[in-house]
């Protein structure tokens, strides 16, 4: 599957994670086309372990009322945390850039009517397996090990 625009955001969101020093990992909401929210995990750079990719995206997507519209983007395969927000707000697509790296809680999204869709991206792979490969205790930290 080839990257589309919102898929592109979602790897420069990524990108801009690890030029902070942080985990690349990049989200956006898209709602009629058009990205209503952008975000990117923060845990190192706010010293907060719940400032996912998908949360910081869903925070800066604010209100926006109903979700059942949206489509939730993320470079990798949202954690359990993450796929819960998704289940919580009624968000029925998830389209993720890949889960080679980590295979997240795709089984649980789909077990709450969530379509999950894989592009296995290779730019997202590739920004996981260097992050994973220069930063391990980094990595080990973000998913709990």
């Amino acid at each position: 599957m080839t990257t589309d625009q919102f898929m592109q955001a979602a790897i420069e969101e990524a990108q801009k994670g690890w030029d902070e020093g942080g985990i690349p990992i990049g989200s956006v909401l898209v709602r009629d086309g058009k990205i209503i929210g952008r975000g990117h995990n923060q845990r190192v750079q706010k010293g907060d372990p719940i400032t996912h990719a998908e949360i910081d995206c869903l925070r800066n997507a604010g209100r926006i009322g109903n979700y059942k519209n949206a489509i939730l983007y993320s470079t990798l395969m949202p954690c359990y945390l993450c796929a819960g927000a998704a289940v919580q707000f009624g968000i029925k697509k998830v389209i993720v850039g890949e889960s080679r790296t980590f295979p997240g809680a795709e089984a649980f999204m789909k077990e709450h009517g969530i379509e999950v869709v894989n592009m296995d991206n290779q730019d997202c792979v590739d920004l996981m397996e260097r992050m994973i490969k220069e930063k391990p205790e980094l990595w080990n930290e973000d998913i709990g090990v």
